[in-house]
């Protein structure tokens, strides 16, 4: 049985070519069908919404409250998943029954990385590195006309923001910006500490929270120079095939 090393550098044995494959991670199940793999994929998460007609397959719910009966009556030969989406606890119970193989991906490199290698796991290698060259070269040629500090809002009550480390700051600094936010991870932010920054432009992403034009004012209360816009959080965190339309949406902005 083939062994192949996840981003977590564990090495998890997988059957060639498996058939059977249950995504716990909404951009990675785009990736297996634009790699041609739909017909492979049993199981996916309610919130992978894409592509089209993927609500057919079968929910095992949540990416942090999933059914590990729902899976196992899947029989899968490949669980793909993902360390910060989904729990530890949950991934540990899997891998007693089933190959997990778990992606980490903070950055472009990282998610080229995983593209590849799900690439090579599936037997869709040459797919996979094409795709990951025009990831590359998509990204290689972005000149944005933007620049100064943002804040990349995703929760409402309380503020969070995308803070330093995770994938969405270094779509942001690929941007042209630089992130505001204080720490890493997705910092809860107070009324006190958000009187203390002023940024130049306000990100407000679509997913998790879902934010609208009615969310605008509040903000521009707070930050009235700021350029306060709604953008598609999917661009921005979504770290699989829908990378290769990233630049030109950012292009857009």
């Amino acid at each position: 049985m083939p062994v192949f090393q996840d981003q977590l550098g564990r090495a998890v044995n997988v059957v060639s070519n498996p058939q059977r494959i249950v995504s716990l991670v909404p951009s990675q199940t785009e990736l297996l069908f634009d790699l041609g793999l739909g017909d492979r994929v049993v199981g996916r998460t309610r919130f992978c919404i894409h592509p089209n007609g993927i609500k057919s397959l079968t929910s095992v719910g949540g990416t942090k409250d999933f059914s590990l009966e729902r899976i196992e009556a899947l029989n899968p030969d490949l669980i793909i998943a993902n360390k910060e989406e989904n729990e530890r606890s949950g991934i540990l119970e899997l891998e007693k029954r089933h190959p997990v193989w778990v992606s980490d991906v903070s950055n472009l490199q990282e998610a080229l990385e995983m593209i590849i290698s799900v690439g090579k796991i599936t037997g869709k290698t040459n797919h996979a590195s094409q795709m990951a060259n025009q990831v590359f070269n998509a990204f290689d040629s972005l000149n944005s006309p933007l620049t100064g500090n943002v804040l990349y809002f995703i929760w409402k009550d309380p503020w969070m923001v995308a803070g330093k480390g995770t994938f969405i700051d270094d779509m942001l600094h690929r941007l042209g910006l630089q992130n505001q936010a204080p720490s890493d991870r997705y910092p809860e932010l107070t009324t006190h500490m958000l009187n203390q920054l002023n940024p130049d432009h306000i990100f407000l992403s679509s997913e998790p929270y879902p934010f609208k034009e009615k969310h605008i004012p509040e903000l521009r209360d707070m930050f009235p120079h700021a350029k306060i816009r709604i953008v598609n959080g999917e661009y921005f965190s979504w770290y699989g095939s829908r990378l290769l339309n990233a630049p030109a949406y950012f292009k857009s902005l």
